[in-house]
């Protein structure tokens, strides 16, 4: 399992220093960057953890940067760090996807505590990617056949409409059926639905 790394994107050096220190601190492991532009260079899509982000630097903002990572599709969970007069900007940021934000100054056990929520959310993108990843391998291990069956079940047509519509055995069907379950992993016809609506 690729382990967690909070990344710090902040052009303040002081700031950097004190948020490594806080934060390896706490046992975490970081990566500081002092642009915008050296957090993309570095950046690679299989980064785990969530980035502590600075709204306001010179060249490239965090907001700019966000909206960068966004056309990516990176997953990446991130909290902004803003100054007072920055909060509307970093609301505007939050209904666009970021996790959470935090005002300067705060207190340690605040960002501390915003860090375990966003760490939480990127576990569970993870989770989900990997289950959509098994789901659309098993897709591939159907024939044909069963996938024209499997997508007309799920569309909520009966094994008799089935038959007709494709032109097979009723029998024929409940073959097809049976095999798209158990290639699937899946008990039930609801089970059956949610994980071809994961993928689709």
């Amino acid at each position: 399992m690729i382990e967690q790394t909070i990344y710090v994107v902040d052009d303040d050096e002081a700031m950097r220093d004190s948020m490594t220190w806080l934060l390896e601190g706490e046992g975490y492991k970081v990566a500081c960057f002092d642009s915008a532009e050296a957090f993309l260079k570095a950046r690679h899509n299989t980064m785990r953890g969530c980035l502590v982000l600075d709204v306001r630097m010179p060249e490239m903002s965090g907001l700019e940067l966000h909206e960068k990572l966004d056309a990516l599709g990176s997953r990446l969970p991130i909290i902004f760090i803003t100054g007072h007069g920055d909060v509307p900007m970093a609301v505007a940021a939050l209904q666009r996807g970021a996790c959470d934000f935090i005002e300067k100054p705060f207190h340690n056990e605040d960002l501390l505590s915003r860090i375990t929520r966003a760490l939480e959310v990127d576990s569970q993108i993870a989770a989900r990617q990997q289950r959509n990843s098994a789901v659309a391998h098993r897709l591939e291990l159907l024939t044909q056949r069963e996938r024209e069956v499997m997508h007309l079940v799920v569309a909520g047509k009966l094994n008799k409409q089935v038959a007709d519509e494709l032109n097979i055995s009723m029998k024929t069907v409940e073959a097809h059926r049976a095999r798209v379950m158990e290639k699937m992993g899946v008990r039930t016809l609801a089970e059956l639905v949610k994980a071809v609506m994961s993928v689709s």
